[in-house]
């Protein structure tokens, strides 16, 4: 079960999320609706979502689940801008949430069987140990 489409797809779901969130972060804070006029350095939260894309598209199982924690903070920010906020930013912080929520459902959901599949082999080598 692990190398089949529907792990391609989650995969490919997780890698598409990812590249929307920055590019959503990137045009929010410069062009399409920053807290100051001509950009805004707000900008640099794009900064945190870096750091895990090369993982993840690689498919590594350790940072996919670092980052579906750190994908928390964007969905919290989503909540209270679209919240809080008026007009195009509250648009913005709605999308952000959504994105954030197809990016966490995609890797919890990639990295269940390899969980499952690790869990039986601890248990079987306790078992074993057991004996």
């Amino acid at each position: 079960m692990i190398g089949n489409q529907y792990q391609r797809n989650l995969h490919a779901a997780a890698i598409a999320a990812l590249l929307a969130l920055i590019a959503l972060c990137i045009a929010w804070e410069t062009v399409l609706a920053p807290l100051r006029p001509n950009g805004s350095w707000l900008v640099l939260k794009v900064v945190p979502l870096l750091l895990p894309l090369r993982g993840v598209w690689k498919r590594d199982l350790y940072t996919m689940q670092w980052s579906s924690m750190l994908i928390l903070l964007y969905f919290a920010e989503g909540i209270v801008r679209g919240m809080s906020d008026a007009g195009l930013s509250s648009t913005l912080g709605w999308i952000e949430t959504a994105i954030v929520a197809v990016f966490f459902i995609s890797v919890v959901l990639f990295v269940r069987p390899y969980k499952r599949a690790a869990k039986a082999l601890a248990q079987k080598a306790l078992r074993k140990a057991a004996e």
